[in-house]
């Protein structure tokens, strides 16, 4: 297998569907010609053409609205917002409209938007936000946020092929910071399906994206066997994989990169809470960035965005207890 950057697996497992489904087509600001702001779509539009990789005006309300209805006519439109910020000016067609359709007319709107997250790189208050949870709360959307090259392509592909809309959430930090191998050939990595990243016996984190990574450097500095569940996509979410190592460590560190009130940690604190207290060893914790919007000083990002010593210091705490 080759050794691919997770930016080069998402561009991979995109072009993969466009070459296989000329249903696929492709929407978005700078997208065609300067070949997306981060450089997955490079070289689409030479492939692909104009018509299937569309450059458009700086109106993501436009760019849903258009995949909303793209899809309903039977393709399978991927819109890319810029940022994952931007997506809150779509928001009404996203929740009003694509996330109804189906309810309402038993219509698939198999749309993918994809929405470049998270911070780490001093982007600012309005390039750097996690907005997941918001469209997690959401019946009829699913929200995908892969940690691994890996799961970035076969994800991505999952979500094109799904006929629900999909929310595909990439953290930019990873984009070529994090390599591994990625399979040549095609294949599908199921939404809502959780994976270990790393057996433990002592005291479990959940999270997701990029926090994964963290919470792997934390769990090498403390003493004790830390399990990591990467849970891919938090809707759906993989309620039995969290419950199984819940009740195997009986201690459980929940890590999100955002805001703690509201933030999707809540919803799986109090599930284990309900099913899987009388396995517990201590109260679920939780670890996630302040409320407030995202610093663009280095200094305070740092301070805002859960850091591996934070996490150490978390996981100490459990296995204190």
């Amino acid at each position: 297998m080759a050794v691919r950057t997770y930016l080069e697996a998402i561009s991979d497992g995109l072009r993969e569907e466009m070459r296989r489904d000329d249903r696929v087509l492709v929407i978005g600001e700078d997208v065609g010609v300067y070949g997306g702001a981060f450089k997955v779509t490079k070289g689409f539009q030479e492939e692909f053409g104009e018509w299937r990789v569309i450059d458009a005006p700086l109106a993501e309300t436009a760019i849903v609205g258009a995949c909303t209805g793209a899809a309903m006519m039977g393709l399978r439109p991927v819109a890319e917002m810029q940022f994952a910020d931007f997506i809150s000016c779509c928001w009404d067609h996203l929740v009003t409209i694509a996330a109804k359709q189906h309810w309402r007319t038993g219509a698939a709107v198999p749309i993918v938007v994809r929405c470049p997250s998270g911070g780490g790189f001093s982007g600012g208050p309005f390039h750097s936000q996690n907005p997941e949870s918001s469209f997690a709360h959401i019946p009829g959307l699913k929200c995908v946020c892969p940690a691994t090259p890996e799961d970035a392509k076969g994800l991505l592909i999952a979500a094109i092929e799904d006929p629900n809309p999909v929310l595909f959430f990439e953290h930019k930090h990873l984009y070529r910071r994090i390599k591994g191998e990625v399979p040549d050939e095609r294949y599908v990595t199921p939404i809502g399906k959780a994976r270990i990243h790393a057996e433990g016996d002592d005291v479990t984190v959940i999270t997701w994206g990029a926090m994964v990574y963290t919470a792997e450097e934390a769990a090498e500095a403390v003493d004790a066997s830390v399990e990591i569940v990467d849970l891919r996509s938090i809707m759906p979410w993989d309620k039995q994989a969290v419950l199984d190592s819940a009740r195997k460590t009986s201690k459980v560190l929940v890590l999100h990169e955002d805001a703690r009130t509201g933030g999707f940690g809540g919803e799986i604190a109090a599930t284990i809470a309900e099913e899987a207290f009388e396995d517990l060893d201590a109260p679920v914790k939780r670890l996630a960035a302040p409320d407030c919007p995202v610093p663009f000083s280095p200094v305070l990002e740092k301070a805002y965005i859960p850091q591996v010593d934070d996490v150490v210091r978390a996981l100490e705490e459990l296995i204190r207890y």
